[in-house]
């Protein structure tokens, strides 16, 4: 039974992140949103504990591997070359900057193949990440207080 209220917990404080990403999105009228922060919030809150998924290693990772993806789009271009190299980069960057967050390893393939502009890497990038650093650290002090961990 814990093991399923555990479950329940992490899946509805992903779900409530990610729906308040959502309106916020539309009540700003700027994404907040991407397709990698679906993975953050499964290390945000099914493996809150996890080094991956500590605050510093969520935006930064992010914020790293977004700008590795802007500079080498609006550089030299997309192909499949510079999407690997691109790729690479970001990961021994997160490493050389003890900021691993797996999630992020997606963000220089989105940018590239998606064309964005600079903006990208503070909305939806950054803002993106912090709010759902936020909703962690929440879900976090929540998940602790309950009686049901263990």
């Amino acid at each position: 039974m814990q093991r399923l209220s555990m479950a329940i917990l992490a899946g509805s404080g992903a779900a409530l992140a990610i729906f308040t990403l959502c309106e916020l999105s539309v009540l700003q009228q700027r994404a907040l949103l991407m397709a990698p922060f679906g993975a953050t919030a499964v290390l945000l809150f099914a493996l809150p504990q996890s080094p991956l998924a500590q605050a510093k290693n969520v935006i930064f990772g992010h914020l790293i591997t977004a700008f590795v993806g802007l500079a080498v789009l609006h550089s030299v271009g997309v192909t499949p070359v510079t999407l690997a190299l691109a790729t690479g980069a970001a990961i021994a960057l997160m490493l050389l900057t003890d900021t691993t967050h797996p999630p992020a390893g997606a963000n220089p393939l989105l940018i590239m193949l998606t064309h964005q502009a600079w903006p990208f890497l503070i909305t939806p990038v950054l803002s993106g990440a912090i709010l759902l650093v936020l909703f962690g650290q929440a879900y976090r002090i929540l998940r602790n207080r309950l009686p049901l961990h263990g």
